[in-house]
């Protein structure tokens, strides 16, 4: 009986025992769950409790992760681009600003009305139906060869024997091209166009430099007169076609840059493609691009390929200074134009590349005809120098134009300037200036070959746009008014400083002896004090010096201390 009394009390404490627990299970279940509940994923939601209470810390963490709190943020610090949708007229600005060769703007004023039924057998095409070709090239097919055209230009200078004449600047797979083509004008107000036959095609290049074979595009200038009914009015647009009543697959702005007093600046520098995708060539242009603005040029036009981001850096920060334009350019046809593999393929194509570069030299030349006095085509590492009491290029065309006149009193079609080696090694030599920072290749490198390259080699020129018809990297190919003359500067007035690793592949023979005889030449010491100034102002705004602390501007490890290691530019 006893023994009967304590099983009965012992199972009554586990009852008891058992309640309690369950008890305190219910009144603290809700802590084994997130809770912000609403913030587990929906399929999580479905375990059961003790399933939930197995994924607890992981559920927390996910909720952690996945708050929407703004307690520690200001949403009006969120840096986004808040400006307003454009419209359709700044839509337009904006589209011709990028392909300067698209008559959007005409096309857009006037669609409604050229779309209108006319007598004409051909009809205005719209934009939407023309053909392009790598971005910046319009196309036309015939019968006998394919067309890439760059740009349409106005050209009225007294010294053309054609008149009023648009000019087209453009690639054809054809050398000597047979083919008879047809320009169709359009004029503001006009619902047709005023058709004419070609005039002709102007090769911008010498059989004998190689490269001349069909299939190959080759560089052109095309030649429409336009007829005397419309003399002193510039076309909107041109259309090439291969038949008069043709709807063209192209469609051409005519570009007429004109100063708005008529009053021409002094010096334009043109730079062809620019291919340095892998080379931070940045400091070094920023050196030259100050030691050109010092000289005297009025702004330098870049054709921009394909560049290292600091090199874009550089040229953004100049562009919005006015200093400088960039035009982005790219290789028209079936060539290539992805990065690394276009630099490859200019690298190892050099005729082609040569080729390819006459397009913007002569596209810059067209567009400023009426802009500058005169127009100079230099690379990067390349230097017009004044020497005697000459400071400015001003001031040595107002010395050497005269002398010229002596000789040929209807004067010159450009100005050439003998070209002379600036050998890194040559300077390597002989240690650093410590006056001087290291970065600035140019002002550390004062030591040159003795010789000249010989009269007309690798001469650079002051170009007159009024009388160059098209031009080559080194001379004018084709004048107005005859054979072109170009004025040889005498070495004790100016030269063509150029600051190279190596001498170009032609001169391999005579690169030996430009190394061993060496004298230093300081003439760029006249610039020292404003060139450094400059060229520092730039290099700290642009955040280009290691701060403590910190690495310097595009993540170097090598800040601009070192000696720089340089690069050609002329491949």
């Amino acid at each position: 009986m006893a023994h009967s009394k304590v099983i009965l009390k012992i199972l009554f404490s586990l009852c008891v025992w058992s309640f309690v627990i369950i008890g305190l299970f219910k009144m603290h279940g809700t802590n084994l769950v997130p809770q912000d509940y609403r913030q587990v994923p929906q399929e999580y939601q479905q375990l059961p409790l003790n399933g939930r209470s197995l994924l607890q810390k992981d559920m927390l963490r996910y909720a952690e992760t996945t708050s929407t709190t703004t307690d520690h943020f200001d949403p009006s610090e969120i840096l986004v681009d808040n400006r307003t949708a454009m419209d359709d007229d700044q839509l337009v600005r904006d589209v011709e600003s990028r392909i300067p060769s698209l008559p959007i703007a005409y096309w857009s004023k006037n669609k409604n009305f050229l779309q209108q039924k006319s007598a004409t057998c051909a009809k205005y095409p719209s934009i939407f139906e023309l053909e392009f070709n790598n971005i910046y090239w319009q196309t036309m097919h015939t019968s006998n060869g394919t067309f890439q055209l760059f740009g349409a230009y106005y050209d009225i200078r007294r010294a053309s024997l054609l008149g009023p004449t648009v000019r087209i600047l453009g690639m054809i797979d054809r050398i000597e091209p047979k083919v008879k083509t047809y320009c169709q004008f359009w004029f503001d107000g006009q619902k047709e166009p005023f058709i004419v036959k070609t005039f002709e095609y102007k090769y911008i290049w010498y059989n004998k430099w190689g490269n001349y074979k069909q299939g190959i595009y080759q560089p052109y200038l095309i030649a429409c007169q336009i007829p005397k009914p419309f003399h002193g009015v510039v076309p909107s647009s041109v259309s090439m076609v291969e038949k008069e009543c043709d709807t063209a697959t192209n469609n051409l702005r005519v570009i007429y840059n004109r100063p708005p007093d008529d009053h021409k600046k002094g010096f334009a520098v043109c730079v062809k493609g620019l291919d340095f995708l892998y080379d931070d060539l940045s400091v070094r242009l920023i050196e030259w691009i100050e030691m050109l603005n010092i000289l005297g040029a009025d702004k330098i036009y870049f054709y921009n390929l394909q560049v290292h981001p600091n090199i874009t850096k550089v040229l953004n920060h100049y562009e919005q200074e006015g200093k400088v334009q960039v035009i982005p350019l790219t290789l028209p046809g079936g060539q290539p134009n992805v990065p690394g593999f276009q630099h490859l393929y200019l690298t190892k194509k050099t005729n082609h590349k040569r080729q390819n570069e006459v397009i913007p030299y002569n596209d810059c030349l067209y567009k400023n005809l009426y802009l500058y006095d005169y127009i100079a085509l230099l690379d990067i590492d390349e230097v017009i120098m004044p020497k005697g009491n000459s400071i400015l290029w001003s001031e040595l065309m107002d010395k050497a134009r005269p002398e010229s006149l002596k000789f040929k009193p209807d004067g010159y079609h450009s100005y050439n300037f003998r070209n002379v080696y600036f050998l890194d090694d040559q300077q390597h030599e002989h240690g650093w200036h410590k006056d001087i920072p290291k970065y600035m290749h140019m002002l550390q490198h004062v030591h040159r070959a003795k010789n000249y390259t010989k009269p007309n080699q690798y001469v650079k020129c002051f170009h007159d746009p009024e009388r160059v018809l098209t031009l080559h990297n080194h001379f004018p190919l084709s004048c107005l008014g005859g054979v072109c003359k170009s004025y040889p500067v005498d070495t004790e007035d100016a030269q063509l400083q150029h600051y190279r690793a190596d001498c170009v592949k032609t001169l391999k023979k005579s690169c030996e002896e430009y190394r061993e005889n060496s004298v230093e030449d300081k003439t760029i010491w006249k610039y020292k004090d404003e060139l450094i100034r400059r060229t520092i102002k730039t290099l700290e705004t642009l955040g280009f010096f290691r701060r403590s602390g910190g690495p310097g501007f595009g993540g170097s490890s090598s800040g601009l201390g070192g000696g720089a290691t340089t690069h050609s530019t002329e491949r």
